[in-house]
């Protein structure tokens, strides 16, 4: 354990990093499959068997990513574990209820009579809204530091309303990707107007973090740290500017370069991500606690690492496996 220093200093550090990165591809790729569910309203009835199979292969992979990195939260932080959740826990029931109604739906929508097909794809919709909008709100009540006061709420809610927007619009792009024809052409219509919520959903945030405390002000604001995160806000502006001209292009010829919105869409989550994560750092409870004093003791820390560097490398490579399965456009379910 002396090999990399002092173990009290780098594995806090390794095991919030790795929470992070768990975070980060569990708000992608469970993003777009949220996001679908939320545009489900918007398909024609005979489009919706075509909207779940482009999700169908891979959503329950996608919410083990959440799995582990609450997983890693319990075992790595138990203090930060129970006051996040203490704090949150209202929006958390709401998010799981909302996550077991997708699951029954999602099921039971492919094997029930015609007649009832229709309440099962409103339950799937129900379900990813519900999702989508208690993650949204818990985002906006982080930020905030975990404090239940009207304006913290007000703002939750406004992140409530433009995470769902931001996750059907990633969905959108990805249907973009994953369809043809006039299902496709509908999603390029669906995220002309989703780009907004996403757009005002990251304005929103990276505007209302740095005024939380002095701290996260001069960490940004501060010289030369200002000239050093300049890229940041250049480089999504350019991701901005580069999805809107995109999609005024598509649907190109042979259907090119249909992948890259959701590349570019992933690429703005990932930059307004490390924005947060550099803003926060090191506290894993905004502003009350940091990984080092919530962290598990170093030798317990060191054995759960080494359960991680089996677990999580089976993981990524059976998410990966899977994307590359199921790779291509995708058609209408089969019955048979």
């Amino acid at each position: 354990m002396e090999l990399f220093g002092d173990p009290a200093v780098w594995l806090p550090w390794t095991f919030a990093a790795l929470m992070g990165l768990s975070i980060l591809i569990y708000v992608v790729l469970d993003g777009f499959d949220l996001g679908v569910g939320i545009l489900m309203p918007l398909a024609e009835d005979a489009e919706k068997d075509r909207l779940v199979a482009s999700i169908g292969p891979f959503w329950d992979a996608n919410e083990t990513w959440l799995v582990l990195a609450i997983g890693l939260l319990l075992v790595a932080f138990p203090p930060a574990h129970g006051l996040i959740l203490t704090s949150l826990y209202l929006p958390v029931f709401v998010m799981l209820i909302g996550l077991i109604l997708r699951g029954v739906s999602f099921e039971l929508r492919a094997k029930a009579p015609l007649k009832q097909k229709r309440i099962w794809n409103s339950a799937f919709f129900t379900g990813s809204l519900m999702a989508s909008l208690s993650q949204g709100f818990m985002l906006g009540m982080y930020v905030m530091g975990l404090t239940w006061t009207w304006p913290h709420v007000a703002f939750s809610l406004l992140t409530a309303v433009f995470l769902t927007v931001g996750y059907s619009f990633i969905g959108a792009v990805w249907l973009i990707w994953k369809t043809e024809d006039c299902l496709q052409t509908r999603a390029i219509k669906w995220a002309k107007g989703g780009i907004w919520g996403l757009i005002l959903g990251i304005g929103a945030v990276s505007l209302a973090t740095p005024f939380v405390s002095s701290r996260i002000f001069d960490k940004w604001f501060g010289f030369p740290q200002l000239l050093y995160l300049s890229p940041l806000p250049i480089i999504s502006a350019l991701l901005v500017g580069f999805l809107w001209w995109k999609l005024a292009r598509l649907p190109l010829y042979n259907d090119r370069w249909s992948w890259t919105p959701f590349a570019a869409a992933t690429a703005l989550f990932t930059l307004a991500f490390f924005g947060m994560a550099y803003s926060f750092y090191p506290y894993v409870v905004p502003e009350q606690i940091t990984i080092y004093e919530a962290a598990s003791a170093p030798e317990s820390l060191f054995i759960i690492l080494l359960g991680t560097l089996f677990v999580l490398p089976a993981i990524l490579g059976y998410t990966v496996l899977s994307y590359y399965i199921f790779r291509g456009k995708a058609t209408d379910l089969r019955y048979d």
